[in-house]
């Protein structure tokens, strides 16, 4: 009499175990059906930077327009970080991507066909750069949450920081090493290389409608999405001592690596700068996409100090650009394009994995937002000095910037020894 129902319980429970290990498997890798649309929009922003040379070359672009164009997607970058995290509190990661990957999209349909026409280059840039800035902030906080209980239960602590930072910085790498090489051996290199990109965003567009929204209707904001632009964890103690001292340098490091090292040296490339400048690109990311999983290892051989080790790895290799600038050697510049590669890989995610400790769920993409917009402060670097030419060269300018790196490191030690 009792025997059938205790088979019957015996099934259920046989099949609660089967489902149970269909979908955990696949849910605990939820977070890589994230990754091709954050890759793509870290390529959509970087693959402009070899054809800088192209534009003033074969476009006739004056020397002012083609860098303003490298930098024209900070305009969008900016809200894409901030403007998007806040809405993505209140609205859910998911649609947010999906509007950032469209966006990206759009932006190189008008690059592929705006060569000739200054203002759509513009605006191309513009919506490249609030796909960058989407995938910095929405992105990183997506993969974060993906990379946790209930989704994952078998991530790392720092999984959640790693694993979209190093999305990112491969993203940058490939990125440039694809459209250099299509620039300069591939046909119709003004068009080609964003229907590329195009194509391929349009894939990861569809990956990405598959993965699972993280953020619940339980647990995002109650308040208009504009009061999330103001973040109370700016005040935060760590964040004031340790990240802000830090974070410009990120991208400051690779800004030099890859933007001022080709300049240094083009008068000894000729014709090789565009391809030569394509290669740092991608030594520089590369190097930086290699070292981010041993961070884990470093915060625990230094007691949580990573973030000083790469200041450090910063500071001398700001040093030795100095050299770099001096005697305007190609493998000299390629040597400092290796040491700022692995200091921005090691501090990109110290500090994100810090940023990611001190937050809560609905403060995590805004918080994450600032973050990197003060990290991608650092990429106007090569524009200052760019600037300061007239007045001092390479080799003074990039001392001063030594300096300044060595005087940010005093203050995250001692920071991160009040904190241990």
């Amino acid at each position: 009499m009792t025997s059938e129902p205790a088979t019957e319980t015996a099934d259920h429970q046989i099949a609660t175990t089967i489902s149970h290990s269909a979908t955990t498997v696949p849910q605990r890798r939820a977070w890589l059906r994230v990754v091709p649309a954050m890759f793509l929009l870290a390529w959509g922003g970087n693959h402009f930077t070899p054809l800088v040379h192209m534009y003033e070359e074969d476009g006739g672009y004056a020397v002012w327009q083609a860098n303003l164009l490298l930098g024209m997607y900070v305009g969008g970058l900016i809200p894409g970080l901030l403007v998007a995290s806040a809405l993505s509190d209140r609205r859910g990661r998911k649609p947010i991507l999906i509007a950032g990957t469209i966006a990206a999209i759009i932006g190189s349909v008008l690059l592929g066909i705006g060569f000739n026409l200054f203002w759509l280059l513009c605006v191309g840039r513009v919506l490249a750069g609030i796909g960058v800035g989407v995938a910095m902030s929405v992105g990183t906080s997506w993969i974060k949450e993906l990379s946790s209980p209930p989704f994952d239960h078998k991530a790392g602590i720092t999984a959640g920081a790693r694993r979209p930072a190093l999305t990112l910085t491969v993203g940058f790498a490939i990125g440039a090493a694809v459209t250099g090489c299509l620039a300069q051996w591939g046909p119709m290199p003004e068009t080609i290389p964003y229907a590329v990109h195009g194509l391929l965003s349009i894939v990861a567009l569809f990956i990405v409608f598959t993965a699972p929204e993280t953020l619940t209707r339980e647990r995002r904001s109650a308040h208009h999405w504009w009061r999330g632009l103001r973040i109370p964890l700016v005040g935060h103690r760590t964040f004031v001592r340790l990240i802000i001292p830090a974070a410009p340098w990120v991208f400051a490091a690779a800004g030099v690596a890859y933007a001022v090292m080709p300049a240094l040296v083009q008068d000894e490339l000729g014709e090789w700068t565009t391809m030569y400048a394509t290669v740092l690109t991608v030594v520089t990311l590369g190097a930086g996409a290699l070292v981010q999983n041993l961070v884990p290892r470093i915060n625990r051989w230094t007691g949580g100090r990573a973030l000083v080790v790469g200041l450090t790895l910063m500071t001398f290799g700001m040093g030795l650009a100095v050299v770099a600038a001096l005697v305007a050697n190609p493998f000299v510049a390629f040597v400092v394009a290796i040491v700022l590669g692995i200091a921005y890989g090691i501090c990109v995610v110290a500090g994100l994995v810090i940023v990611q400790a001190i937050a809560e769920p609905k403060d995590l993409a805004g918080i994450t937002g600032v973050y990197y917009s003060l990290a991608y402060s650092g990429f106007l670097l090569p524009t200052v000095l760019a600037a300061l030419l007239p007045l001092m060269p390479y080799s003074i300018s990039l001392g001063a910037v030594a300096v300044i790196c060595l005087l940010s490191l005093s203050v995250v030690s001692l920071a991160s020894k009040a904190r241990a």
